[in-house]
């Protein structure tokens, strides 16, 4: 066989061989050039990595006071509005019984000032008002009698047939009747004035500060009121105690917190998802958030998709990863069944929406 004989023998081989190549070689050609292009072959899901987060919630008194009773634990489960402590409300009921006793005070007051004077109050001091007027007659009588005396012995001083001590005597019962004239005459005056008052009736300036004690007196109570109701804690969600930070006998000081409750049941997976499949997300459609325990994981849906590129958290398990520019995605999802903790590894398995 000649030379040319022989390499044309040896290309028919060549195509015979090439001919039966199955159409799945074909295909990887294909595809890698295709990846030695930069183009990926396209998918329609993506699964990103992140874990479990949950909202936690410090149960703290508005007020202070020493802790009588905590009736949880931590790991405890607790539905919202159920009792998990109470404080001492000794000091509370005091207060509130004498701001009780003060309003019934200013409330009689008040109702005095509206009735008016009554007619046996405005006899009564018509009666003062004569006795004073009788007082200020004898006491000015008194006076002049003195003032005579006074006189008598000053002339008799004058002729050396009087007593200097008779004169001084004279002086002081004199000076004595001028000071009850003049407790007298201010007898009169404020009996005088509080007849007029009585007559005229009760101003309106009086009657409203009697009004607005009433209502502070009101105030002072409510808060005491509110002081003893807030000493009774109640679970303001439903969910798990993870932390307890006081003890029963412990003086707790206002809006200290006293246990944590985690709320596992409306918990949410945080995942990062690559740049290239966020346009491709939409806020609520499905997605499927699986734990390394395996199983057919938990329904949730996308309820939010940042607008922001970061690194991946360093609390992504490799340095490839971490080092990828993504997108924080929030999964929503049903947890009543428990199987998610916080801080608990997940995946989500997201499915690609068109992008028209």
């Amino acid at each position: 066989m000649s030379r040319r004989h022989h390499e044309e023998a040896e290309i028919m081989k060549l195509h015979g061989r090439t001919s039966q190549a199955p159409q799945v070689a074909l295909a990887a050609l294909a595809s890698a050039a295709l990846l030695a292009c930069g183009v990926k072959p396209p998918a329609d899901r993506v699964r990103a990595a992140g874990q479990v987060e949950a909202t936690d919630v410090q149960v703290a008194a508005q007020v202070g006071g020493r802790l009588l009773e905590l009736r949880v634990t931590e790991g405890d489960r607790v539905v919202a509005g159920q009792v998990i402590a109470r404080l001492d409300t000794a000091d509370a009921e005091l207060a509130l019984a004498r701001a009780r006793a003060e309003r019934d005070q200013v409330d009689a007051q008040l109702r005095l000032l509206r009735a008016g004077a009554r007619i046996e109050d405005v006899r009564h001091a018509e009666a003062q008002l004569a006795t004073a007027q009788s007082d200020v007659g004898a006491t000015e009588a008194e006076l002049a009698s003195a003032q005579a005396d006074v006189e008598r012995f000053d002339a008799l001083l004058a002729s050396n047939s009087g007593s200097r001590k008779q004169r001084d005597d004279a002086v002081t019962r004199r000076d004595v009747a001028k000071t009850r004239v003049q407790g007298a005459q201010d007898r009169v005056r404020a009996a005088r004035e509080y007849l007029a008052k009585l007559r005229a009736g009760s101003r309106r300036e009086d009657i409203e500060g009697a009004r607005a004690r009433v209502a502070a007196a009101d105030a002072q109570i409510a808060t005491w009121q509110k002081a003893i109701a807030d000493a009774t804690l109640a679970a303001p969600v439903a969910g798990i105690v993870t932390e307890k930070l006081a003890d029963v006998g412990e003086l707790v000081q206002p809006r200290a917190p006293l246990v944590v409750i985690t709320d596992l049941d409306h918990a949410w997976a945080n995942v990062f998802v690559d740049e290239p499949a966020v346009p491709r997300l939409r806020l609520g459609q499905g997605a499927t958030v699986f734990t390394d325990a395996g199983g057919a994981g938990l329904p949730g849906a996308l309820s939010y998709i940042s607008t922001k590129a970061e690194f991946t958290p360093r609390n992504v398990q490799t340095a490839e990863d971490r080092s990828k520019l993504v997108y924080r995605v929030k999964v929503a999802v049903d947890n009543k069944s428990g199987v998610l903790k916080a801080g608990m590894p997940v995946e989500a398995e997201i499915p690609l929406q068109p992008l028209h």
